[in-house]
């Protein structure tokens, strides 16, 4: 099981006891983050796709350690101008463990019989409209069958 998960902007693939290295994330080391834009969800038996996020599930997390990337240095020149600066940071970023992948979200079989539930109330719709439908044909053939008699 597996999903892709937006975290700080970024989407990344989560499954449960991988360490990811994501932007840094409020809080202390050891706390506990909940993740509920799930994007995509690979469960044993179905993919679920969202629209953009796949409803009632969740990604929880711990935070395990924080920290500093190594230095990048942005320069910017422009030629014959004499202009030149360098400009360089350190990205912070955090390392949290993903727990456990959490789906309330019922399965295929579920909504299938679900599916055939609604779709035999709308056959027995169709059904009680055509003979209303009949019904109303036969009273109005009639009504024009006596106006011509007259």
């Amino acid at each position: 099981m597996y999903a892709i998960a937006e975290v700080s902007g970024k989407q990344f693939k989560v499954e449960p006891g991988v360490d990811l290295k994501v932007p840094k994330q409020s809080g202390k080391v050891g706390d506990k983050l909940i993740f509920d834009k799930v994007l995509y969800l690979k469960n044993d038996k179905d993919n679920v796709v969202g629209t953009p996020f796949v409803k009632d599930v969740t990604v929880e997390a711990k935070i395990t350690s924080h920290g500093r990337d190594k230095k990048i240095i942005v320069f910017k020149m422009k030629r014959r101008k004499r202009y030149r600066r360098k400009h360089g940071h350190r990205q912070e970023f955090s390392i949290i463990t993903i727990n456990k992948i959490d789906s309330k979200k019922k399965t295929k079989a579920a909504a299938k019989t679900s599916a055939k539930a609604s779709e035999k109330k709308t056959t027995t719709k169709k059904a009680t409209a055509t003979k209303k439908v009949t019904a109303t044909k036969k009273t109005t053939a009639k009504a024009t069958a006596k106006k011509e008699k007259d």
